[in-house]
């Protein structure tokens, strides 16, 4: 018996694992399946990480050290290339690595950190045959950052995501020709700030409303056609205009990695493809907690660390026999807002909610109801999807509540 498994090594895994131990738990267990800490963050080595959480602006491998030198500095076990296959609702985790072949191990708690992963051409149904050239954003980052290998030399991106932002930029300093950024809403999906580094500083255009709807070559991509989309997303054929180009990056989404999630029997929001999660961010089943990317798809790895440690700090106190479940208070949204996390409330005490809205909205007040009374208000200049929002309720306007809506109302 373990008191404590975590299941992934990146920044949300290492930071619930501390959380944890300064909680009082000493029997803990960081299962990877890569053969070093870190997730993703050992292929970003741009800077612009750890603003909120350190106040200085490190790169993607520093920030990932400074929970990783600390986790090993406590001494708490971690086993690398380790690949979990399967969890069970009574929280019995099998696993398999080469030196332990498959093992079981029955734990008290876990916490699933498991980050997510890339939609791939398969999901997008473009039109053309299959050569090489066509990468996600993410893999085309790994290969240049940790590879040494320029995945080609004319490049046109598919998605305005961050890693695709990101990778303009990152492509056009290693001396790549990015001709065009498409974007299939009318408004990008990356954070103001790498719309403005990643793309104008470089006179990278961002074609909003825009789509590849047909790649062009058989053993090497030699071009794609683009096209504007109307008001449903359907491609508008008098705008069709050919690009030449060798390379194609996908950056057209991120999947929480939730098939263990499902595999426990946990209840999956259908927005987010996460879990429903309490504000302790425990799931639907009792002793199982998830924070990261695997919970939702974060824009900011200092929020994936706070959260995660919401998880271990929590985790600490259900196998202490001291989590409060004494309350369920609902988290409903109107639309304007798509998701909250949590999802419920069982705790009345100072709760942060993240959400996420569904357009671009100015002047917008963010208003959290119970029933019709107003309990909490905020205004706001801009939101955008890109951009993941967070309240703070305090324990006094959770006094009365039975079931919350939070709604966004714009003038």
């Amino acid at each position: 018996m373990t008191d404590l498994v975590i299941i992934g090594g990146g920044p949300a895994g290492m930071s619930a694992a501390l959380a944890a131990y300064e909680n009082g738990i000493r029997d803990i267990l960081i299962l990877e399946r890569d053969e070093r800490l870190g997730g993703i963050l050992q292929q970003c080595i741009h800077n612009g990480f750890g603003l909120h959480r350190f106040g200085e602006e490190l790169t993607g491998p520093e920030y990932a050290w400074r929970y990783e030198e600390r986790v090993r500095e406590l001494g708490i076990p971690i086993k690398l290339n380790t690949m979990v296959m399967n969890i069970t609702a009574d929280k019995e985790i099998t696993a398999t690595n080469l030196t332990d072949g498959i093992f079981t191990i029955q734990a008290k708690a876990i916490i699933l950190a498991m980050g997510c992963r890339e939609r791939s051409r398969g999901a997008l149904n473009i039109a053309g045959t299959r050569p090489a050239g066509v990468y996600s954003a993410g893999t085309a980052q790994k290969l240049v950052n940790m590879k040494g290998f320029m995945p080609g030399k004319k490049v046109v991106i598919l998605g305005s995501g961050d890693i695709g932002l990101i990778m303009a930029r990152r492509m056009s300093l290693e001396g790549a020709e990015v001709k065009a950024v498409c974007e299939l809403m009318p408004y990008s999906g990356g954070l103001a700030r790498n719309i403005e580094q990643c793309l104008n500083d470089f006179n990278i255009p961002l074609l909003l409303s825009h789509t590849v709807v047909k790649i062009h070559g058989k053993k090497r991509v030699e071009g794609v056609t683009i096209a504007k989309v109307n008001e449903k997303g359907k491609p508008i054929k008098e705008t069709m205009e050919f690009i030449e180009c060798d390379t194609l990056l996908l950056s057209v989404g991120l999947i929480p990695e939730n098939e263990l999630t499902k595999l426990a029997g946990i209840d999956i929001n259908q927005i987010t493809n996460g879990a429903d999660v309490t504000q302790s961010r425990e799931t639907s089943v009792p002793g199982v907690f998830a924070c990261g990317n695997v919970l939702h798809v974060h824009d900011l790895v200092d929020y994936v660390s706070e959260e995660a440690e919401i998880a271990g700090r929590n985790a600490a106190l259900y196998i202490k026999g001291e989590l409060k479940n004494d309350v369920d208070i609902p988290i409903e949204t109107d639309g304007k807002v798509r998701y909250t996390v949590p999802q419920r409330i069982t705790e009345k005490n100072d709760t942060k909610i993240f959400f996420r809205v569904a357009n671009v909205y100015d002047n917008a007040t963010i208003k959290v109801y119970n029933g019709d009374e107003v309990i909490f208000k905020t205004k706001k200049a801009k939101v955008a999807p890109g951009e993941m929002q967070c309240i703070t309720l305090r324990a006094q306007q959770l006094e009365n509540a039975e079931k919350l809506n939070i709604g966004l109302e714009v003038v």
